[in-house]
């Protein structure tokens, strides 16, 4: 539909994103530790299983084998959301929270955003198994986790011009609500268009419900909605008072 390059979106208040930038290299360390064993491998499929979400398991419909309960069953609502099946499978999911997931760290803070970030990881693995709770099919990717930022900056930054190219070839800077929007109501679309695919798109429902409902009790309170007010570290006067300079914005 369409892949985000670049936003127009200067940080406020902090200096670097380095949650985002974390979450990041952990999928993708783990993507390689996964993907070198080969798509036959043993300690592939042992992950797979062992930390992917299986509905039939969670909810007691199966057992998993012996020898492949790397973590409680619980755990794997969130393990799940960092393993991922093929090179474009994990390219996707980072793009986006690349080009996203910065803003929102910055809206919310950093503790605050990897807590967001795997409730929603959480949120869309429910999802899945609500819609099939006896699927004995591993969940695997980050798209639940990923989905619940793009709601989220749905909600604090529909006004900001992003850079995608739509359809894979025109690059177009647009308001992030006219791709974003589309982005969810294709994902609303294709749970009941494709409801026998490969793809879960509950799970990518169930992190856009979480991500756009956590942001607004989650933000920083002075951090507005909608972006009825944009300020730019770059346009900010740092004036000097009678204590000294102005303080940055990401020093508040």
């Amino acid at each position: 539909m369409f892949i985000p390059l670049h936003d127009r979106n200067d940080l406020q208040y902090i200096r670097l994103q380095y949650v985002t930038l974390g979450l990041i290299i952990v999928n993708v360390l783990v993507w390689l530790a996964t993907s070198l064993s080969g798509d036959t491998g043993d300690f592939t499929t042992a992950a797979v299983l062992g930390l992917g979400y299986i509905p039939a398991v969670v909810n007691g419909y199966a057992d998993l084998a012996p020898g492949l309960e790397v973590v409680p069953e619980g755990a794997t609502y969130v393990t799940y959301a960092f393993l991922h099946g093929d090179f474009w499978h994990i390219a996707s999911n980072m793009l986006f929270l690349w080009v996203f997931g910065d803003n929102i760290e910055d809206a919310l803070g950093h503790v605050r955003f990897l807590i967001f970030y795997l409730l929603c990881a959480a949120a869309g693995a429910l999802a899945h198994g609500l819609l099939d709770p006896q699927s004995q099919a591993p969940l695997i990717g980050a798209s639940g986790a990923v989905a619940g930022v793009v709601a989220a900056y749905l909600v604090l930054h529909p006004r900001v011009r992003i850079w995608v190219l739509v359809l894979g070839r025109v690059p177009l800077p647009l308001p992030a609500f006219i791709p974003l929007a589309l982005w969810i109501v294709y994902q609303l679309y294709m749970i009941v268009a494709d409801s026998d695919g490969t793809v879960s798109w509950a799970a990518h429902v169930g992190g856009i419900i979480a991500g756009a409902g956590l942001v607004l009790v989650m933000k920083r309170r002075d951090v507005p909605l909608f972006d009825r007010k944009i300020v730019s570290p770059k346009a900010v006067e740092h004036k000097k008072t009678a204590d000294g300079p102005a303080q940055r914005p990401w020093g508040r």
